[in-house]
């Protein structure tokens, strides 16, 4: 049986960031709605795996609106640091999320660890898992993940998060660099997506 196309949605996230990548990703057919339409604080996520927090989050939102939900966790694994950030991604940039402060307490990380690692090619990848949550209770959940490294300094303005200092294989610029339309084509948001596509 063809699953029954959704019509109206709710993007799960208070990150406006996340907020323009998924809504770039949904086709045009769809009535968006977002977690500020229904005055929607994010509630506390207790998973142990990015899985876990994006079904956290798409439940939570969907039933407290009554919408379907779509809602995502992503983050960063840098594989000299025990894939640290990982979960705990958003949580390195402290209480008001400040990316600027997450990316030096990676580069102090490295710096500890190896001693000279930008000299080095240092592997990472993002990850997301997308779920999308029915207030029947029915959900679907996908997992995308793209591979890289990480830049030795700082570059670009383009994107939000961990952007700026992250590599995809096969270029020389950082997702901070990289247009947000290319971006969005490539990256670890658009393949958890194109497995959850046909929903939609």
């Amino acid at each position: 049986m063809k699953p029954k196309k959704i019509s109206e949605l709710l993007i799960g996230t208070n990150n406006k960031g996340k907020l323009r990548e998924i809504k770039a990703l949904l086709p045009k057919n769809i009535k968006i709605f977002s977690t500020s339409d229904f005055n929607l604080k994010s509630p506390r996520e207790n998973g142990k795996t990015f899985k876990e927090n994006s079904f956290i989050k798409a439940k939570f939102f969907s039933k407290k609106s009554d919408q379907i939900c779509i809602s995502d966790d992503s983050g960063l694994e840098i594989k000299v640091l025990n894939n640290q950030p990982g979960i705990y991604s958003a949580r390195w940039g402290g209480k008001n999320n400040d990316f600027d402060l997450a990316i030096k307490k990676v580069f102090k990380k490295l710096d500890k660890k190896m001693p000279g690692w930008r000299n080095k090619i240092i592997k990472a990848n993002f990850i997301c898992a997308l779920t999308i949550y029915w207030p029947s209770g029915k959900y679907k959940t996908s997992i995308g993940k793209i591979y890289g490294r990480i830049s030795n300094i700082k570059a670009g303005t383009k994107g939000f998060g961990y952007d700026p200092i992250f590599i995809p294989h096969g270029s020389k610029k950082t997702f901070g660099q990289i247009l947000p339309k290319k971006k969005y084509k490539i990256d670890h948001r658009y393949k958890a997506f194109q497995k959850i596509k046909k929903f939609l």
